[in-house]
């Protein structure tokens, strides 16, 4: 008897579970409204400033939504607020996300554009918001506090030659940010900006979102956006410090500047040039009566009398060959042995000065060239003429020697205007000084030659490409690697710190770098 009534009484508990599960289920296809119609209502209310219909729409809001609320529109001074709202992805029958873009006109500043998104759920049969801080502005945690705050900005634009922004990533930013400083500098006129900040309980601070003033200090470099972007992307995975200069040879202005040296050393820090100095060595031996056919030795080793021993490139000889083919070859011994012989130290010197060796640029951000210093025995004047010993050069510089080649004149550089770099170079500019036509027509032929038949060959650089390879012992590590030439009327250097042979990296990323243009 027992039995039975236990057997019933199980029973008419699993009736009641059943039907307790039946009403669960009948109630979730009963939820009141829909995540996009709410989640569309509350931003209606937000943008309304009717605080008292958003809270109704939040699940279990925090007892300071409304005062939230208020605060931030009262400490940024927001004006309106502008939403709207995107397409609602659910996620199973009681989650919901509506994605949504918001814009807040800040005072007189201007407008804060944001995107967030707002979280549904069902809640005792309806849709509703939940809120948490991050509701309000997205990426502000819950203990931050936002403030309008006076910074400093720039006070004046900058815009490539075509007035577009530099490319992304450019290499030359930093150049960019100085020149700016100093244009800020010379109008006397401290700029000035305002920033929404965001400040931690810590009291870390960051800033959200930056409005600067109006300026009509706009300026256009002498940058061109497609030579910059082609320089920037041709040291793309380029894993040593290197640079990408390139100038327009009949101007002298600064085509492109993409800098990943330390310490804008482009433009500042002189390295030595190794065999792309003798670019200039020859320019003194061709004004001393050679010519680019005049026969001359490129053994595999020459000692200077009582002094140092010069090798070639793995001890290659070539026997008796031109003044062009060894400088295509780029034979050390026969460079060294000329300058010895027949140049003296002051010649060289003379040469290197012509061609911007020992002053500043003057580029409208400054500059610097090379150094060589008075050779005091053979061994020193030997070790100037391939580019070694006491000389040194930017890559800025010798993209200037290049370029010289090709335009027959050496013309100063500039990043402005001529009357904008006047303005900021206050001790004036160096001249542009011409090169002997002779002279510069025998260098066209040997540098073309470097690329026809000699060090660069087989560097895949584009047809038409004039230059001379250059690796230069460094003080420590593997060589320097450089490769500086012309085409058309554009001129470059590129260098690449401990990139071992010219041939090897720096005529590569030439390649790549003429082959983007």
């Amino acid at each position: 008897m027992r039995r039975r009534g236990l057997l019933a009484l199980v029973g008419v508990s699993l009736v009641i579970v059943a039907a307790s599960l039946v009403a669960l289920v009948v109630d979730s296809r009963r939820v009141n409204g829909s995540p996009e119609a709410v989640g569309r209502a509350y931003l209606d209310a937000w943008a309304a400033e009717n605080l008292a219909e958003m809270r109704k729409r939040v699940a279990s809001p925090p007892a300071d939504f409304m005062e939230e609320h208020r605060r931030l529109s009262a400490d940024l001074q927001v004006l309106s607020i502008k939403l709207t709202p995107g397409t609602a992805v659910r996620h199973g029958e009681r989650a919901a996300d509506l994605p949504f873009q918001g814009v807040r006109q800040i005072g007189e500043l201007g407008e804060w554009r944001f995107s967030s998104v707002l979280h549904l759920a069902v809640r005792d049969g309806e849709w509703k918001v939940i809120w948490t801080p991050e509701t309000l502005h997205p990426g502000v945690a819950a203990d931050e506090r936002l403030r309008i705050r006076e910074i400093p900005v720039p006070g004046t634009e900058l815009l490539t030659r075509q007035g577009r922004p530099l490319p992304r990533d450019s290499g030359a930013e930093t150049y960019a940010e100085d020149l700016i400083g100093k244009i800020d500098e010379f109008y006397e006129d401290p700029p000035a900006g305002w920033a929404i900040e965001a400040t931690s309980a810590t009291g870390k601070a960051r800033n959200l979102v930056v409005f600067r003033r109006p300026t009509e200090r706009t300026y256009r470099t002498t940058l061109d956006w497609w030579t910059q972007a082609a320089a920037a992307r041709a040291l793309d995975g380029v894993e040593n410090p290197a640079a990408v200069v390139a100038v327009r040879p009949s101007t002298g202005e600064v085509l492109a500047v993409s800098d990943r040296l330390p310490a804008q050393g482009a433009f500042y820090t002189p390295y030595p040039p190794g065999s792309t100095f003798k670019i200039i060595t020859a320019a003194a031996l061709l004004g001393d009566r050679l010519t680019a056919d005049t026969p001359v030795d490129c053994p595999a080793h020459y000692t200077v009398p009582n002094g140092r021993t010069f090798d070639n490139y793995q001890d290659e000889g070539h026997g008796t060959v031109t003044l062009r083919e060894a400088f295509a070859l780029s034979c050390n011994t026969t460079f060294s042995r000329l300058a010895v012989e027949r140049l003296g130290g002051g010649m060289l010197r003379r040469e290197a000065a012509e061609l911007g060796f020992g002053g500043d640029l003057k580029s409208g951000l400054g500059g610097v060239c090379g150094t060589m210093r008075e050779a005091r025995n053979g061994d020193q004047l030997g070790a100037d003429a391939i580019g070694q010993n006491s000389v040194q050069a930017t890559p800025l510089c010798m993209a200037l020697v290049a370029a010289a080649v090709r335009d027959g004149t050496w013309r100063p550089p500039r990043l402005m205007s001529e009357k904008a770099v006047k303005r900021l170079e206050i001790d004036g500019r160096p001249k542009p000084r011409s090169l002997p036509a002779p002279v510069v027509s025998q260098l066209r032929s040997m540098m073309a030659a470097v690329v026809a038949d000699g060090t660069a060959a087989s560097s895949g650089l584009p047809e038409g490409v004039s230059g001379k390879t250059g690796t230069a012992e460094a003080a420590s590590g593997e060589d320097h690697s450089w490769f500086v030439g012309y085409r058309g009327d554009l001129a470059f250097a590129v260098f690449v710190e401990h990139g071992g042979t010219g041939a090897g990296a720096a005529a590569s990323i030439a390649g790549r770098f003429l082959g983007a243009l």
